[in-house]
């Protein structure tokens, strides 16, 4: 109180106390300046951890790897054929011949499968029974673009276009006075492929879209947003020089005739041809390092091609868990996830039904079971908090960029309209090994509760009952021709990716289950319920004594306890476990075992036990 009365007064003091102290180099001074930059830290925009020099190597070397990923795959069919190429190189084999050799998958298998060369699944086969769930991590590999019609070319002012259709939510207007490439497939009418992709190489033609002047814009800039350019307008501009003609010819679009002539010398193929046709129009160039201090990534695509890399190498990077791991790289999310290679699709169930056949253990049931019990991450981004539109955004519960992967707990718009909404439950599970993992995540939502929302593939997978929650990086200028995304979140999320497909393992080593830890099912058996209890006692004294004079010291004795069914046939039941990492402890104990025994009571063993007593 008495401060606020006399501000003068204290700002003369504080002065005088600074200088004084900064003479004494005052420890206490030393705290209280210590002290403030905490607080300064703690009420200021979060910022981006300080990496040590081994860390930054890492992240560099990274983000080399992940833009070298998106320059190979700016359509979804690349990103398939790049994804495919991967695995073959990591030794994973096509499911289509698995099953067309009649091969049994077993643990340690990796196999994958693509979806009409639009999406594929990457699978490890683990030691558990597939029925007791796997763990999936879910991307989309297809992004917002301009798509060309199948009757596309026409002439107009001496000019020719292709017509085009926007695929996805954009801005309209950002894709206006740009470089574009073209990307795709033409199919003809004999079953031949050409593979299309002109602007790409430094000697390449691009293409792109116009715009009106600013000189004459005066009842365009009239617009709002969403109508300046209309879908319309969004035709590719591709020629102006008309075709040579002799004086006797007439040729009534002599431009559209030499685009076609161009066509037919450099890919064989004629006006019709576009029919069949899948082409897409892309900005042109390669991913590039962003910012001076070239922390950041400024790229085509990385919705959601980002969370495709990351988790493709927490996938490949990842150590062999009990639980099957799959890695799933689906289309068509950016307009609903529909169609034979969208979420919707049951490319995945299906590819996981195959994989029970090959077993020898299907059923409908069992499959079911699978779905049920697995646990998923939908990969997807988010939108880094930006403070040049800082009205749209709610801080505390904002993504910022540089601080690592965004967990979302649910997604959707307004009231959670088309949001998952993960448990509670699971999320605590999370928590826990990425904590271990010493992964740098945040919780955010995407913006301010009014102002829109927008929506994953959570919801679907979690409609056969599994646990999902959203995890992806934060990026700039989402769904724009170019977003910006920074390297230490490529870096932490593929972190945390890894610590997912790590996680079960993690549990199991923490509560000593197998395939860490070998069990040794020991049952005691007899009439006298007496005897059986005191020889037990008996036995489980001695193991323990054989464990510290042989020191076993990660060995663990339980027991003994009464079987969960404790009397059958007129015997009583007695069990004692035994868990060691390794069978050397556990054989040495089975062996001891061997030579024990005690009249009435019948010893029996089971190493490994499917089921417990």
């Amino acid at each position: 109180m008495e401060i606020r009365k006399r501000p003068m007064q204290t700002a003369k003091f504080v002065v005088l106390f600074l200088i004084w102290s900064a003479k004494t180099k005052s420890s206490v001074t030393v705290k209280m300046l210590n002290s403030y930059k905490v607080v300064t830290k703690q009420k200021g925009v979060r910022i981006m951890r300080q990496y040590h020099e081994t860390e930054k190597k890492e992240i560099q070397k990274l983000a080399k790897m992940y833009r070298e990923f998106l320059d190979a795959g700016k359509t979804e069919r690349e990103c398939s054929s790049n994804i495919c190429r991967i695995a073959k190189e990591q030794g994973f084999e096509n499911l289509e011949d698995v099953i067309r050799e009649g091969k049994q998958l077993k643990a340690g298998d990796k196999i994958y499968a693509e979806n009409m060369k639009k999406s594929v699944i990457m699978m490890e086969i683990g030691t558990d029974d597939i029925e007791n769930g796997m763990l999936l991590i879910g991307s989309h590999i297809d992004s917002p673009r301009l798509d060309i019609k199948q009757n596309p070319l026409y002439e107009n002012g001496g000019m020719a276009y292709l017509d085009t259709h926007y695929y996805g939510g954009i801005k309209k207007y950002q894709w206006v006075a740009s470089p574009m490439a073209i990307h795709g497939v033409i199919v003809k009418t004999d079953g031949t492929t050409v593979q299309i992709n002109i602007g790409e190489k430094p000697e390449d033609p691009v293409v792109g879209v116009t715009d009106i002047l600013v000189h004459l814009s005066a009842k365009q800039m009239e617009k709002k947003g969403s109508v300046v350019v209309e879908g319309e307008a969004l035709d590719l501009l591709v020629g102006s020089q008309p075709m040579d003609k002799k004086e006797d010819e007439k040729e009534e679009n002599p431009v559209k005739a030499y685009v076609l002539q161009l066509l037919k010398e450099q890919y064989d193929i004629e006006e019709k041809d576009f029919v069949s046709a899948e082409l897409e129009v892309v900005p042109a160039g390669a991913a590039r390092d962003f910012g001076l201090d070239s922390s950041m990534i400024m790229a085509y695509g990385q919705d959601d091609r980002i969370c495709a890399f990351t988790s493709l190498m927490g996938f490949l990077h990842s150590k062999p868990s009990a639980k099957t791991k799959v890695c799933l790289f689906v289309d068509k999310e950016e307009i609903g996830s529909v169609g034979a290679t969208g979420m919707h699709a049951h490319f995945l169930e299906n590819t996981v039904a195959e994989v029970i056949n090959s077993q020898g253990e299907y059923s409908e049931l069992k499959l079911r079971r699978t779905l049920k019990n697995s646990k998923m991450l939908s990969a997807d981004v988010n939108a880094g908090y930006d403070p040049l539109y800082a009205e749209v955004f709610e801080k505390n519960n904002s993504a910022y960029v540089g601080k690592g992967a965004a967990i979302s707990k649910y997604t959707g718009a307004r009231g959670k309209s088309g949001s998952n909404d993960a448990n509670a439950e699971y999320l605590g599970i999370l928590r826990k090994a990425f904590d271990d993992a010493k992964v740098e995540y945040q919780t955010a939502e995407l913006g301010r509760i009014d102002a829109g929302g927008g929506g994953t593939i959570a919801y679907i997978p979690a409609a056969y009952g599994m646990d999902v929650i959203d995890i992806g990086v934060p990026i700039l200028n989402m769904h724009a021709p170019y977003e910006v995304s920074s390297k230490a979140d490529v870096y932490e999320t593929t972190k945390c990716y890894k610590a997912f497909y790590e996680m079960e393992m993690a549990y199991r080593r923490m509560l000593r289950y197998p395939p860490v830890y070998d069990m040794l099912q020991i049952l005691l058996t007899g009439e006298s319920k007496g005897k059986v209890e005191s020889y037990a006692g008996i036995l489980c004294r001695d193991l323990k004594e054989k464990t510290k004079t042989l020191q076993y010291t990660q060995t663990r004795i339980i027991g003994p306890g009464e079987a969960a069914i404790g009397k059958i046939n007129d015997e009583y039941r007695y069990v004692i476990y035994i868990k060691a990492p390794g069978l050397g402890a556990i054989t040495t104990l089975r062996d001891y075992i061997d030579t024990c025994g005690c009249e009435d009571v019948t010893i029996s063993v089971d190493m490994n036990p499917m089921t417990v007593c």
